[in-house]
């Protein structure tokens, strides 16, 4: 019988000053995602599936999905007791939960990733980073805006073919499946290391004409040695290529010279997992977990996978 994930982190991270209270909070996520994948397989029936007639914070049109997971993963993290402050893409405010010793800490969530591509049954995903709050730090809007290289953990869930939970720590990269036949999730893939030979890099050529030169030369040299993969969500194709090697790019435009993707809450928690599974992220001028957060939902440009493809594909773009 495959272990469960709460008995891996009950004999990873009980009796851990450093992840002191953490599997309370991935227990949390895992309750939400439990939620959110049985709400998106019956989107279509129950009449999920659109929009709200609303924006969020970026201009972005909301989807159904899209409040219904941040609302799920608001509540099970307010309920596992060790959150201080969510921050999350549909929210434009930092979700102040509590300030006691025992909210410890902090999460940054994009809650569906890709969810406008559910009525296309495209696979979808929660993204979340997990930061320490210091000792007797008081908890305001700010309190969120830390560095990539201060979290202690990461987390993405796919909804797909099945439900893929994928839990980072220091060293440490884990795969556990939903298993529908009792609601829990088991221990599948140990250990995840980013394979060494690179197999496909993945980005939207429709952008191409609206890159810069130095991009574009980057782009034709890897459309010339590997085969495109692109699905048109950052967790399915960042889920692909972190198992079978892959580079993935969302470059600036002339029309989004930042970029579009989210530091805080998208390219931060999957740096952070590359990086532990052996691969890199970069911004294009420095690695993603250094960046200087400024505000909640900052935008960056995101290239990340295989450590050697992203160095070289970086030599390419800024010559």
């Amino acid at each position: 019988m495959f272990q469960t994930l709460a008995e891996y982190s009950a004999s990873s991270w009980e009796g851990s000053a450093e992840y002191d209270g953490l599997e309370a909070v991935v227990a949390g996520i895992a309750d939400g995602a439990q939620h959110i994948q049985a709400k998106v397989r019956a989107a279509v029936l129950a009449h999920a599936v659109g929009v709200t007639g609303e924006t969020n914070v970026q201009g972005e049109v909301v989807q159904i999905l899209d409040t219904f997971s941040s609302d799920t993963l608001v509540d099970t993290l307010r309920k596992c007791g060790r959150v201080a402050a969510i921050g999350s893409e549909e929210i434009e405010e930092t979700v102040i939960v509590g300030d006691s010793p025992v909210h410890q800490y902090l999460v940054q969530m994009d809650p569906l990733d890709g969810s406008s591509n559910i009525d296309v049954a495209v696979s979808v995903g929660s993204i979340l980073g997990i930061w320490k709050r210091q000792a007797d730090e008081s908890v305001t809007g700010s309190t969120l805006l830390k560095k990539g290289n201060e979290q202690v953990a990461a987390v993405y869930t796919v909804y797909g073919s099945c439900t893929m939970m994928v839990v980072a720590t220091h060293g440490s990269v884990q795969g556990f499946t939903l298993d529908p036949s009792d609601g829990i999730f088991r221990l599948t893939n140990s250990n995840i290391r980013i394979p060494k030979k690179n197999s496909c890099y993945s980005t939207n050529e429709g952008n191409f004409k609206g890159f810069d030169s130095g991009t574009q030369k980057a782009i034709e040299e890897l459309r010339n040695t590997y085969s495109l993969r692109y699905v048109g969500s950052l967790v399915a194709d960042f889920h692909r290529n972190l198992l079978k090697g892959g580079i993935f790019l969302y470059p600036g435009t002339k029309k989004s010279p930042e970029g579009k993707l989210r530091l805080m809450y998208e390219a931060n928690p999957l740096a952070f997992i590359a990086e532990q599974a052996g691969g890199a992220a970069s911004s294009g001028k420095e690695r993603i977990l250094d960046i200087e957060p400024l505000k909640l939902h900052q935008r960056t440009v995101l290239i990340i996978g295989n450590q050697d493809v992203v160095d070289r594909t970086l030599a390419v773009m800024n010559t």
